[in-house]
């Protein structure tokens, strides 16, 4: 009422809990969240299920969070390699995307990168850049060439046809990462 929240969002929320605020806020003259702030990358794409729709019927933008599912679609973590100062070198518990089924898919997420002369970081940012839902993606890096990286992704446009190998990859085990 007195005008200090204009716009907000929502953060790991289900489509449940999205429709809910939207149906509470429009029914009492409210405000209705703008986005919503949820884990989507190549590894971890379960936020299409419900909540892709729910967005785009509800303009409510995905801010999608762990792009790069920490860092292991970068690929330094391919071949069984863990570099010090690494997130899961400092957190071993953060081992969501690290299981076994995560990372057979990311060796063949970064095979058909290598395939298409892009590196599986640009394959991985460019993949979540691409879709209709996704409001702004959520990049993180610890060194500047990391950050060029993530930023120039957004100049590499996927064609229909390397989203669909994308898609038969994610077929062979569509949530990789529960």
């Amino acid at each position: 009422k007195e005008g200090k929240i204009r716009h907000y969002g929502v953060s790991n929320e289900s489509a449940w809990g999205v429709m809910r605020q939207v149906a509470e806020s429009k029914q009492n003259g409210l405000t209705v969240c703008k986005t919503i702030q949820n884990p989507y990358s190549l590894l971890n794409r379960t936020y299409e299920i419900n909540l892709a729709e729910v967005g785009l019927r509800e303009n409510i933008g995905l801010l999608a969070y762990s792009p790069l599912a920490f860092g292991v679609l970068s690929g330094k973590y391919l071949n069984n390699k863990m570099p010090e100062k690494s997130r899961l070198k400092l957190f071993p518990a953060y081992s969501r995307y690290s299981n076994p089924q995560a990372l057979k898919l990311t060796a063949l997420y970064a095979e058909l990168a290598k395939k298409n002369n892009l590196s599986l970081t640009e394959l991985s940012l460019a993949f979540v850049n691409q879709r209709p839902f996704v409001t702004g993606n959520i990049i993180g890096a610890t060194t500047m060439e990391q950050l060029k990286e993530n930023i120039g992704s957004i100049h590499v446009t996927l064609s229909k046809e390397l989203l669909d190998e994308i898609d038969a990859i994610q077929n062979l085990q569509p949530n990789p990462a529960p």
